[in-house]
């Protein structure tokens, strides 16, 4: 297919271990299992590929349980052989018993810097009790980086007062992956998506944060203006423009949420329910793949647990940005959950996702494969 020479752009495609065992069209292995390395649950994961071409696969190491609060560590393996051997699990940033999560990693591409978002909470501090406020402290968000490709990080730096107005409670960074814009006048431009819930109102919305000084500061960029979002991902169109796709609590259907920004995410309209991409009410993972090129459509790539439970990882593909999304391909029928998508040095695409036999939180597993394995018919 003619489209795959220009897939050979700087993301990395997931490569397999020697390890790795071939399911099907494409190859995968478990990075990440329950009860590895002292943690209960491994979840919430995140993938980037920096410019040297490391792949970079984060997640929460939860210790005590699989509980989203408590004891949870921000912890990462790399591979800088496109995906045959990995290092062994790194500890990005532990606070004894305090929950540290959400991560949401983006690279700079001008500088080879990595920048990792995420927040913070007491470990003894429950969702509920950070919402309705009746909990020791609230949630915070803080920015890590590496200088040497992920080898080690700086010490976590709050942004909270940059990036939360006073009257939100909860809040969380991606979970997946910001982008670097890439065109348009705010080319180079750090963009995170992010969520929060208001305190008056419980509302609860998606919104991003961006940095404009290689993500020295941080600034509070546009809210959606609907409620019943909030876990999200964005992406970069081709007439400059950025795609919101959001987690949907509509309890009219289960399908995903997007909105536009023209501004460079600093306000969001257009907001619609996209009744194509069925969602439990779940995180997704939204990625370009490929600029139009040639007389050739870009390709944007979108996976999800593509059913009413959390089922059945799909990754899907299209070729108008976002309008439409004609090619779905099935990665597995098991339980799954959140996933991360990349596009690799090679040219093929890996996904980072959630699954399990019996539950959709046993494993984080990398699956490996190319653009004509999704294009072509099942």
């Amino acid at each position: 297919m003619g489209s795959v020479g220009v897939v050979v752009l700087a993301l990395a495609a997931l490569a397999v271990s020697a390890a790795a065992a071939d399911v099907g069209p494409f190859a995968s292995q478990a990075l990440f299992a329950a009860g590895d390395a002292g943690r209960h649950t491994y979840r919430i994961p995140a993938l980037a590929v920096t410019t040297r071409g490391t792949l970079l696969a984060f997640c929460e190491g939860r210790r005590g349980s699989s509980s989203d609060a408590g004891d949870i560590d921000l912890v990462l393996r790399r591979s800088t052989d496109g995906g045959r051997t990995w290092s062994e699990l790194q500890v990005v940033w532990s606070d004894g018993g305090n929950t540290c999560g959400n991560p949401c990693p983006v690279v700079d591409r001008s500088t080879g810097d990595i920048w990792l978002l995420a927040t913070w909470n007491r470990g003894d501090d429950h969702e509920a009790q950070i919402i309705y406020q009746t909990s020791r402290d609230t949630r915070r968000v803080f920015a890590l980086m590496s200088r040497d490709d992920g080898r080690t990080w700086g010490e976590p730096r709050e942004i909270t007062p940059s990036v939360k107005l006073p009257d939100w409670t909860w809040y969380a960074t991606g979970p997946g992956a910001g982008i670097q814009l890439e065109q348009g006048p705010h080319r180079g431009r750090l963009v995170i998506p992010c969520d929060h819930i208001e305190a008056k109102t419980q509302r609860y919305y998606s919104h991003v944060i961006f940095s404009d000084d290689y993500g020295r500061t941080w600034r509070l960029g546009g809210t959606t203006p609907a409620d019943k979002v909030n876990e999200c991902e964005v992406a970069e169109l081709a007439d400059g423009a950025l795609l919101l796709n959001m987690r949907s609590y509509d309890p009219a259907r289960k399908a995903r949420q997007s909105a536009v920004s023209r501004d460079g995410g600093a306000t969001w309209t257009d907001q619609r329910v996209v009744p194509e991409l069925v969602d439990p009410i779940c995180q997704a993972s939204l990625r370009r793949l490929t600029w139009p090129a040639r007389g050739k459509p870009g390709v944007l790539l979108f996976s999800n647990a593509a059913s009413t439970k959390r089922e059945r990882m799909t990754v899907r593909a299209s070729l108008d940005d976002g309008a439409t999304w004609p090619v779905a391909r099935l990665i597995s029928p098991l339980p799954g959950a959140y996933s991360c998508l990349a596009a690799l040095p090679d040219g093929r695409i890996g996904l980072l996702y959630e699954t399990g036999e019996k539950g959709p939180y046993e494993r984080i597993v990398l699956a490996d494969f190319t653009l004509e394995w999704l294009r072509s018919e099942p």
